[in-house]
Formats: C-alpha cells, sequence, structure tokens
C-alpha cells in the first residue's frame, strides 16, 4: 500500500497587494489511515529564523497570539489565509504536514510571498525647465511616484510609445528620458505611465 503524503503548493512566487487579502493554496492527500493529521505554518525573511505562525491537530488550530488575528487556516486542507497583507509579510512561507497512522508520513513544502504596494500617480520632472536652443540644447524628463513597488516607466509622446532612437536615451528602468540634441521634430506632448507588477498603470500628462 502506497502511504506517501503529498503536497501541492503554488510552484510561482505568489503576488499579493498591500492591504488586501491574500490566499495561499495549499492541498494535501495521502493514502493510509490516519489518526492524527497535523499541519504547521512557519515564516521565514532572508537572514532571520522561521517563525511559528500556527499550527492545527485534526483540525482544531493552535495560534500564534501575536498573529491570531491575521492568519488563519482554511479547512479542509491545510491553505493559509492572510489579511491584511504588509511590506513585512513578504518572504517565505513553510508549511509542514504530519500525517500519523501505523506509520508517521511527513512532507513539508515552500512559498515564496512577494507584497506590491500600489503605485501612485506619477510627476514628470523637466531639466532645464524652460525652453532649449535646437540642435544645442538637451532636455531631461524625470518620472517619479511617491509609492509602488517594482515600478517600471514607459514615455509616450503624443499619445504613441516611445522607444529609444538617436537623440531619444532612456534609463534602465525608463524612469528618465533624454532628449539629446533638441530638434524642431520634438515638439509635442509627453506623458509618462507608471507601472507596478499586477496594477493597472498610472498616467501623468506634461
Amino acid at each position: 500500500i502506497c502511504s506517501a503524503l503529498k503536497l501541492t503548493v503554488p510552484s510561482h512566487t505568489i503576488h499579493g497587494i498591500e492591504g488586501q487579502p491574500l490566499h495561499l493554496s495549499v492541498d494535501y492527500s495521502f493514502n493510509a489511515t490516519a489518526s492524527e493529521i497535523q499541519i504547521i505554518w512557519l515564516f521565514e525573511r532572508s537572514q532571520s529564523n522561521p517563525k511559528y505562525l500556527l499550527g492545527s491537530v485534526n483540525q482544531r488550530v493552535v495560534p500564534d497570539l501575536e498573529y491570531q488575528h491575521k492568519f488563519t487556516l482554511i479547512p479542509p486542507n491545510a491553505s493559509l489565509r492572510i489579511n491584511p497583507l504588509h511590506l513585512s509579510d513578504e518572504g517565505n512561507y513553510i508549511v509542514k504536514v504530519n500525517v500519523r497512522g501505523n506509520e508517521t508520513i511527513a512532507a513539508s513544502q515552500k512559498i515564496q510571498v512577494a507584497v506590491d504596494v500600489p503605485v501612485t500617480k506619477p510627476a514628470v520632472h523637466t531639466e532645464p525647465s524652460s525652453g532649449v536652443v535646437e540642435y544645442v540644447g538637451n532636455i531631461t524628463l524625470k518620472c517619479t511616484v511617491d509609492r509602488g513597488t517594482r515600478v517600471d516607466y514607459q514615455w509616450m509622446k503624443n499619445g504613441k510609445r516611445l522607444h529609444a532612437g538617436p537623440n531619444y536615451t532612456f534609463s534602465s528602468n525608463n524612469a528618465t528620458l533624454q532628449i539629446v540634441p533638441v530638434v524642431k521634430e520634438d515638439i509635442g506632448n509627453y506623458s509618462c505611465l507608471a507601472l507596478a507588477a499586477g496594477r493597472q498603470p498610472m498616467l501623468n500628462l506634461l
């Protein structure tokens, strides 16, 4: 008789949004007679020891009192609900299941969680702020946001996306656009899109 315990978790990084609930889906199955089923959840950040969040034996939950209002075990499987999600919750979540029958079988898995902060409306700063001389002057446009994680930027001119060209240069995350040198064809309406993982872009018109 195969008594192996199978524990199924998401194989990719789970992205959650700051301030929102997050559900970590965990299923387990086994082919054995069980007298006790124990579930344990731990949390670890880099360079720190794992913290105990909660555990259960035969669906009787024993939470860490510090976290009992934040973490909830979702029966009948071993899924975990985090509510609300904060930046400090980013890290690895370890789930361990022990099944006791004629023998004790165990399995554990790790789920990586990333917390995304919604991006705020971007602001555009121009250097220099006044006009420049054609073929001589340069312009630098900088796009910034007050809040947001893993933000990427896109630049538009007259509603169309700008790409690098002979006189257009972008920084690594596209936050800065340099026009060197400025020519009359560069006249137009420039806008900046700020994008964060899993969120709708925010637009600023220059």
